[in-house]
């Protein structure tokens, strides 16, 4: 490519700058003996529009009252990502009429043919206010504050609260974490008519009869149909929920109670049934940051160094402070190959496991970072979460003390069985957002009225959590919906999460057996970025693609056999 352009995305405010690249592109001749050359050229222009859109959307979640972060991010939205999407569907139509198949290239062709296909010049500008509804959804939830004890917390800091010991702290923080949700419930209501208006005219736009159908060919499921998705729900139904049922049976009767309400099981926080205090991870961030560095190294080496670079270069913002947006994140920058991470540490124990699920996805960076093409690092989100997930189960080995880690051999044993536990109450909680997702965009016009939507919920939530007495709180519980922010951000980009929990549980049970050999397959078909088929890359990493009763009920067995031996071991 003759077109100069600079070697670190910063921050691309003209258009001018990239287009002569991408006009250089639908240039230049494309034949066998260039195809290579171009398809780098290619990746390079793409890799500088990752990276700079990465990084404005990182400052503004950062800090969500970034006044110029978010003028930087929206110009982006506005002025760059519309003709560079354009230009970059000029490429794909290019290379595909072209007719050539480089080695190695057909999952990328695949999918190709697929962007091709769906894509549409009035979607553009609807993908941009998308994008901005986004962020007006991430100034309400960082802006959220409760008093507790006189001082303003940001919700995610009640999280200790909300594992408390003490059942009458739990309900009071859980009562302040509802009704600070329920405040916003008018501004998340007028968001939700316009994500949900805006991706209906989309699914329009490009011919598809509903935004289910038109989604599932953008989130390019070429390997599972809606079917699919829908009997995982029902495996999840006829499985999981009986033994979170067991497990909430103890868990009640060793609280002394007669019933359980949401305070008393938490499919995000852990309560322990013994009434301990939660156990303590760490005093700071640093040594938060040192400790999983440990762990990481005793995993893998090479896995350890990985992460040993990123914090020498600043790529991790760990801690939990007001006008951050929520949750907790891995993305890439492409230029660079690095990894950056973003959380909302509180010193709790789940602060180490979206440390090491964030490790998980960074190593997924390092990992594929040498793959030629920007195609060939498009991992399917079910498997990219393989990495994550798989990675909380292989370091748990090495969470105690005398491993480097962070607990005593107790508490350790209480940090493994915490995980185990969240694990098989995530499943049912995953059924209630992907069954109401597959509502909403097959049943649009009754989803544009928010009430509906509480309905729906609420009788997802019966049935997959049937023990949990929910009597006197129902508006807080139809609520839930809005308080899950893949459903505004990120429409059906929730199933990858229970599927992938799926291939991390084989994992884990293969490194019960051979803990080398299981990390070394892990980063094997971690390498593989996306250039194979989602069942081909679960077996590259010792695990089958399944959605069956039979597949999750041996899996659930094994990890209740684990949790008795955890139990007696002070878990």
């Amino acid at each position: 490519m003759n077109t100069p352009l600079p070697e670190h995305a910063v921050d691309l405010n003209d258009w001018s700058q990239l287009k002569p690249a991408f006009d250089e592109l639908t240039a230049a001749p494309l034949s066998v003996a260039t195809c290579e050359a171009w398809l780098a050229d290619w990746t390079r222009v793409a890799y500088l529009v990752y990276e700079a859109f990465a990084r404005a959307n990182v400052a503004t979640t950062i800090n969500t009252e970034d006044a110029d972060a978010k003028k930087r991010l929206f110009h982006f939205l506005e002025n760059i990502l519309p003709p560079v999407q354009a230009a970059d569907q000029a490429l794909k139509e290019k290379l595909l009429a072209s007719g050539l198949e480089p080695d190695g290239f057909d999952v990328p062709l695949r999918n190709l043919r697929a962007e091709a296909e769906i894509f549409r010049l009035e979607n553009l500008p609807l993908i941009t206010e998308e994008g901005k509804l986004g962020n007006q959804f991430d100034e309400i939830k960082g802006a959220q504050t409760v008093a507790w004890d006189g001082v303003d917390l940001p919700l995610p800091q009640l999280n200790p609260h909300l594992q408390n010991a003490d059942r009458s702290t739990r309900e009071r923080a859980w009562r302040l974490v509802q009704a600070r949700h329920l405040k916003d419930r008018g501004a998340l209501n007028g968001l939700w008519t316009q994500f949900l208006a805006l991706r209906v005219q989309m699914a329009r736009n490009a011919g598809f009869s509903d935004y289910r159908a038109y989604r599932w060919k953008l989130l390019k499921r070429f390997d599972y149909t809606p079917s699919d998705s829908q009997a995982f729900q029902n495996a999840i139904e006829q499985v999981v929920v009986p033994a979170v049922t067991r497990l909430n049976t103890r868990h009640k009767a060793l609280l002394g109670l007669d019933t359980l309400r949401p305070w008393d099981a938490n499919q995000h926080l852990f309560i322990d049934s013994k009434g301990r205090p939660n156990i303590t991870p760490y005093s700071n961030v640093a040594e938060l940051e040192s400790r999983a560095a440990t762990v990481f190294a005793k995993v893998d080496p090479d896995l350890g160094a990985h992460f040993e670079t990123m914090r020498r270069e600043g790529l991790l913002d760990l801690p939990s402070r007001k006008g951050k947006a929520p949750g907790g994140y891995c993305t890439a920058f492409p230029i660079v190959k690095r990894p950056f991470i973003f959380m909302n540490a509180v010193g709790l124990h789940g602060d180490v496991d979206t440390l090491l699920h964030e490790g998980g996805h960074a190593f997924h960076v390092f990992e594929a970072a040498e793959l030629a093409s920007h195609h060939l690092q498009d991992v399917p989100m079910e498997f990219a979460e393989v990495a994550s997930m798989a990675m909380e189960l292989l370091a748990s080995p090495y969470l105690a003390q005398d491993q480097g880690g962070f607990y005593s051999p107790a508490d350790a044993a209480r940090a493994r069985f915490e995980h185990l536990d969240g694990m098989l109450r995530f499943w049912p909680y995953m059924a209630v957002v992907d069954a109401f997702q597959h509502w909403v965009y097959t049943h649009a016009e009754e989803a544009a009225d928010p009430a509906a939507c509480d309905a729906m919920w609420s009788e997802l939530y019966r049935r997959f959590h049937p023990d949990v007495d929910v009597n006197g709180i129902e508006p807080e519980i139809a609520n839930g919906w809005q308080q899950k922010l893949h459903i505004f951000q990120a429409p059906f980009y929730y199933i990858e999460y229970g599927l992938a929990q799926l291939g991390a549980a084989q994992i884990w049970r293969n490194a019960k057996q051979d803990q080398t050999g299981a990390v070394a397959a892990y980063r094997r078909a971690l390498s593989l970025g996306g250039s194979a088929p989602l069942p081909a890359l679960f077996a590259a990493a010792g695990a089958k693609f399944a959605f069956d009763a039979n597949t999750l009920g041996d899996l659930v067995g094994l990890m209740e056999t684990e949790m008795n031996t955890l139990r007696a071991a002070g878990g």
